[in-house]
């Protein structure tokens, strides 16, 4: 499909500066007025091509990491490269640099940045029966970035930053600034605050487009309607295990129901189009084998969030248990001994974890944490910067070295870090921990 850079008409540019926004923004506002690749219709979009694949580069790595690694698993990862590219192949943006892969984590998900990154959990490859339901998963997620619904969140964003700024130039640049931040903190949904907000209309449209995609790369639409009960049937069996994708993904007996609608009408000629359920059982078997220790898992995280933590401990073993060895396992027992204050505990955990997938970034984190909790602080010096070298970038990271090395007695040290910090972050308390530190050393006057 060859992608044609379209043309904003004198019309189109009114109809964006129509938005009730200050003159001295409205140069800015017209030159974000985009034309949708999906409906060809004109919007107000502040964030570019590039700075949708900019956003996606910086923070993709943070998120597949809070969810536990891609799955080191080549042939796993090449069959969902394979399907998810057919399907991206008939896309309204083929251009975009597309990829595909299974994360660890267990809860049940899948997602896209805007860039064209996308994630399948082990928790949901467990579930699905056929390759036509991976295509319909992947679909959705390609119909979001092709109508980019991410980007038009941010622009909604960034319009209110604007508005609010009025005719300082300096605060509209600060809004425009906003992009690249949309990911913080350690730990959770890292990018909640990006991907957590798609509306009932998005949805919708990505459902349409996901159908449409799969189809024309041969698949049956029936495997929508498959994927649609199954999120149905696994929630009301174990409502805790998508509570996570049904508030990035809002689901609806009304989605199901347009579902089964689209085949019986404007798809009914496709429905007998491939399936590939033996195919799909094979190349997923590396998955499937480890569901009981997925479902241990997704129950562990129901039980500590109803603050049930003798069962959540017992099931958080069982999983270990179920998984020898198993990354996702060891590093959520780390993380749930943190949170019930056994530092020793979740340092050992930790360093299992670290064992059993050395490459991967988080648990160079939880595990330095633990040590830093624990008083050894240079181990969890070296810990934390093992992960910076991993996945550099976060300006936390700096913060806690610079307290190890006060810990440690190495003051100029410390106050290098703690400089470099504030030069990223300028609130809160770590940043105002580091300036009072700083200040009662005589670095600061």
């Amino acid at each position: 499909m060859e992608h044609k850079q379209s043309r904003i008409h004198r019309r189109q540019l009114l109809r964006c500066a129509g938005l009730g926004v200050s003159a001295a923004v409205i140069q800015q506002l017209l030159a974000g007025c985009a034309v949708n690749p999906v409906t060809g219709q004109s919007q107000l979009m502040m964030v570019s091509e590039s700075q949708e694949l900019g956003i996606d580069r910086q923070q993709s790595p943070q998120q597949f990491s809070t969810d536990y690694g891609v799955v080191p698993d080549a042939r796993l990862n090449a069959y969902i490269s394979r399907v998810g590219r057919e399907v991206a192949a008939r896309s309204h943006r083929p251009q975009i640099p597309f990829s595909f892969r299974a994360v660890n984590a267990a809860y049940v998900n899948a997602y896209a940045f805007p860039g064209g990154s996308i994630a399948a959990t082990r928790g949901i490859l467990a579930e699905m029966e056929n390759e036509a339901e991976l295509a319909a998963l992947l679909g959705h997620e390609i119909g979001h970035v092709s109508a980019r619904h991410t980007a038009q969140q941010a622009s909604k964003g960034m319009l209110a930053n604007l508005v609010l700024a009025g005719v300082s130039v300096a605060t509209s640049a600060a809004g425009m600034e906003g992009t690249g931040d949309l990911v913080q903190g350690l730990g959770g949904l890292g990018a909640g605050a990006l991907l957590a907000s798609y509306s009932r209309d998005h949805e919708r449209q990505a459902d349409a487009l996901g159908m449409q995609y799969m189809t024309a790369a041969g698949y049956s639409p029936q495997g929508m309607v498959d994927l649609m009960d199954m999120l149905r049937q696994t929630n009301k069996r174990q409502p805790g295990a998508l509570d996570l994708m049904f508030s990035t993904h809002p689901m609806s007996d009304e989605r199901f129901a347009t579902a089964q609608q689209a085949v019986a009408t404007s798809y009914r000629d496709r429905v007998n189009q491939a399936v590939n359920r033996e195919r799909y059982m094979d190349e997923t078997a590396s998955v499937r084998r480890l569901k009981p220790m997925l479902t241990s898992l997704q129950q562990a995280s129901e039980a500590a969030g109803k603050k049930r933590y003798g069962q959540a401990e017992q099931l958080f073993k069982q999983a270990i248990q179920q998984g020898p060895g198993d990354y996702t396992a060891l590093l959520m027992m780390a993380k749930f001994q943190m949170g019930t204050k056994n530092g020793p505990a979740a340092e050992k955990y930790g360093q299992e974890a670290i064992r059993a997938y050395p490459g991967e970034a988080q648990a160079y984190l939880v595990t330095g944490l633990a040590a830093l909790g624990n008083k050894r602080f240079e181990h969890a010096y070296q810990l934390l910067g093992q992960y910076d070298r991993l996945l550099p970038g976060n300006a936390q990271i700096v913060f806690y070295q610079g307290y190890a090395l006060e810990k440690m007695g190495r003051q100029n040290d410390a106050a290098q870090k703690y400089r470099t910090y504030l030069q990223r972050q300028k609130q809160g308390k770590e940043a105002q921990y580091a300036y009072n530190r700083l200040k009662s050393w005589g670095y600061l006057r």
